[in-house]
């Protein structure tokens, strides 16, 4: 074959394989743009919630679709978007980086570090927004979150998978019980993600400070949209938050989140409706407020086995106005979840800490989830301390009370005392469960009020020295009557 017909052929079988590619992609333009919103015309194919590319390099969040524009939500603060910016699809949804990596870090609403530590080295992504486990999926709840605080592991238990709701107004230590749950874990194979919704940068540095001194920042992650941030990367903040929990969750592992606070989180999403003209209802909140926290808290569960195990327990915390539990928005919260932990200002100024209202407080998820020797010594507690509560309002007017009245009061009073706890000072389970015992067994009844704490310290360090095996066994799930004499025995030769 002569070379001009080999060329020839060559030419043809090139024309008969040959596949054009068009690489479309749909672009827009900003009509108008303000306070992180831009108005984009010309995105006809867009999808809610997808992720937009603005020509300056920065991302946006559709959310409302119009007939001609596309309302888009900035997610950054250090944009140049202008009137006439090109806007490109990117035909994906929001996503963040998750892994092992994250872990020790402080980031950022989209996953990107804040703590001037370097990058994060992340080889896999999680969108923002995903679809909570079914109820086939789910198991019930029943291993306990020891939170290591007294009050909240005997009388409103949490188990790993619940949703439980930290409830009360500003300054009442709401975000201590947080922290020192997630220090609680230390020992435990929980990790912690904590997520800081409308805070100040200097909180979040004094809390990732705390959590570095106590040892816990090494399994905690911080997603942090601080008040100086746009309201659209304060909405994306906790759902970001529990994507990174469900790389964990996916991975059969337990997961604990903090979320703090959903006030200000409501709060940022009014703005951010307001702002792309989503029609105000009650308290001027959008209409879909309310599926705002569900479709987030939702996400928490506890997973069968069969489908990887593994769980995501939620603490969502809520701010009051005046001790007002029915405003709207913590009202929405508490349907959500699975019980409310109540913190009164008043216990709160009369030095109570931490300063929880036994009567409101409550656990849907109960006994199920603690320890068998827990649920036995704290069965009558509660009981007691709101019958102490009662009998206090009603003993401060009359000065004639009988003898049974004097002992409950005492009796409340030196639960009081042991329900007491500093910050930072978790109780290991076991040792709970033997100062409970104690107390409600008449053996604190001749020790003075103000010497309680110093006989339960003495009581701690004589058995975390002698009797590890006791603890270790209450700690286990064991009480059986031979536990029982054991711990009488310790009890016996307390000092104060």
């Amino acid at each position: 074959m002569s070379k001009p017909e080999e060329i020839g052929n060559i030419i043809k079988e090139q024309i008969k394989n040959y596949r054009s590619h068009i690489d479309m992609t749909e672009t827009g333009t900003v009509i108008l743009v303000g306070d992180g919103i831009a108005r984009v015309y010309g995105l006809r194919g867009c999808m809610s919630s997808e992720l937009l590319a603005f020509e300056d390099g920065s991302m946006g969040l559709a959310q409302n679709l119009e007939d001609e524009t596309v309302s888009v939500a900035i997610l950054s603060d250090n944009n140049t978007v202008r009137e006439g910016t090109a806007v490109r699809r990117t035909g994906q949804v929001l996503s963040v980086p998750v892994g092992q990596a994250l872990l020790g870090r402080v980031v950022n609403a989209l996953g990107q570090p804040i703590d001037g530590k370097g990058p994060v080295d992340c080889k896999e992504t999680h969108p923002v927004e995903s679809e909570a486990p079914g109820i086939i999926e789910r198991k019930g709840v029943s291993v306990p979150l020891q939170t290591g605080i007294k009050a909240i592991d005997s009388m409103i238990p949490i188990g790993r998978g619940q949703r439980e709701l930290i409830i009360g107004d500003r300054q009442t230590g709401k975000t201590e019980i947080a922290i020192d749950t997630i220090i609680n874990q230390k020992n435990s194979d929980v990790l912690c993600i904590y997520v800081a919704i409308g805070q100040k940068n200097t909180s979040v540095v004094q809390l990732a400070n705390e959590l570095t001194r106590a040892g816990a920042m090494e399994y905690t992650i911080i997603v942090s949209a601080s008040a100086a941030e746009s309201a659209p990367l304060q909405y994306i903040a906790p759902y970001a938050g529990c994507a990174m929990a469900e790389y964990f969750r996916e991975q059969g592992k337990d997961v604990l989140i903090i979320y703090d606070d959903l006030s200000k989180h409501a709060v940022a999403y009014r703005a951010l409706s307001l702002l792309i003209r989503r029609p105000p209802g009650r308290e001027a909140y959008p209409g879909d407020v309310f599926y705002l926290h569900s479709r987030l808290l939702e996400r928490a569960a506890c997973v069968a086995p069969e489908y990887g195990g593994g769980s995501i327990t939620a603490l969502p915390l809520i701010e009051t106005q005046a001790g007002d539990v029915s405003a709207y928005i913590p009202t929405n919260v508490i349907s959500i979840t699975d019980g409310q932990i109540f913190l009164e200002t008043e216990l709160f100024h009369a030095g109570v800490m931490p300063a929880i209202n036994p009567g409101i407080s409550v656990s849907r998820v109960g006994g199920s989830a603690q320890l068998k020797a827990m649920k036995k010594v704290s069965g009558e507690l509660k009981l007691l301390y709101s019958q102490y509560r009662e009998l206090q309002s009603f003993a401060q007017f009359g000065s004639d009370l009988d003898a049974d009245t004097k002992a409950r009061l005492a009796l409340g009073e030196r639960i009081v005392e042991v329900l007491k706890q500093g910050r930072n000072s978790p109780v290991r389970a076991g040792c709970q469960v033997a100062i409970i015992y104690a107390v409600t067994n008449g053996y604190l009844n001749d020790v003075p009020v103000d010497q309680v704490g110093v006989y339960e310290r003495n009581l701690y360090q004589i058995l975390q020295d002698d009797h590890r095996d006791l603890l270790d066994r209450f700690e286990s799930g064991w009480y059986e009557p031979e536990d029982v004499e054991h711990l009488k025995a310790v009890l016996e030769t307390v000092r104060v």
